[in-house]
């Protein structure tokens, strides 16, 4: 894959949390509001981390009964190869196929191997565990909860598209997350995406900003508010006019 997007755009995204972000995604109407991110089911391990901006390589697990063949952790290497395909710095994303979700997609050896290998983060529809020893590595993890055990797990896809929080996630895939969620970003707007984040931001002060005036009143606030709009107003304007 060749990379779109480039370094610095990547760091400029990791200045925003994942509200600010959805909030300037939708101002494009690439798609509905109501799609682009996961739902409550995926929750941050590490709230307090600084935002995880990475691409989506992705793989399907499962732990409740052995292989058929080989070392549960046998394609673990095969996921780190994979890297060269991904278009920049990895997100690793798990399916959990099982359901129930029988034990923990990943510990404290895994999280250490991928971000060994320069890994962003990782994103489970299952648990993880080791999460005392995972935190201090400052590796952002979001999974549906904590279980003690590995089971057997291995995993039996790498590189496919994979449901997890209720949003298909496709090979390569730019993903934004925090302890408020996990978005994907459209790569073709990616660049631009910092940009609108501080013109939200400055819009947002507006009404924020009359809110810690001592003299507020309800007229005053509604006049901020429509000031508010008016900023995002033009902003999305000129969003129409460059596509």
């Amino acid at each position: 894959m060749t990379t779109l997007v480039s370094p610095q755009t990547l760091a400029e995204l990791a200045l925003f949390d994942t509200p600010t972000i959805c909030n300037a995604v939708e101002l494009w109407d690439l798609r509905p509001r109501n799609e682009g991110y996961m739902n409550s089911s995926i929750m941050a391990c590490f709230p307090a981390l600084p935002p995880m901006v990475g691409f989506a390589l992705t793989s399907t697990f499962r732990s409740q009964k052995p292989p058929k063949s080989g070392d549960a952790y046998g394609s673990m290497g095969a996921q780190v190869d994979a890297m060269a395909e991904i278009p920049g710095p990895p997100v690793i994303v798990f399916q959990d196929l099982d359901q129930p979700v029988a034990s923990a997609t990943f510990g404290e050896v895994m999280c250490t191997t991928y971000q060994s290998f320069g890994a962003k983060g990782i994103v489970t529809s299952g648990a993880g565990r080791d999460l005392d020893q995972v935190a201090p590595l400052n590796f952002p993890a979001f999974t549906s909860g904590a279980i003690a055990a590995h089971g057997y797990c291995h995993i039996l896809a790498i590189n496919v598209p994979v449901m997890v929080g209720g949003m298909t996630i496709y090979p390569g895939d730019l993903l934004h997350g925090d302890r408020n969620g996990i978005s994907t970003i459209p790569i073709e707007i990616a660049s631009e995406v910092p940009e609108v984040c501080r013109e939200l931001a400055k819009a947002e002060a507006i009404v924020l900003g009359y809110l810690k005036d001592p003299a507020r009143t309800v007229q005053g606030f509604n006049e901020a508010r429509k000031a508010c709009a008016a900023h995002i107003a033009q902003v999305k304007a000129r969003l129409c006019v460059s596509a």
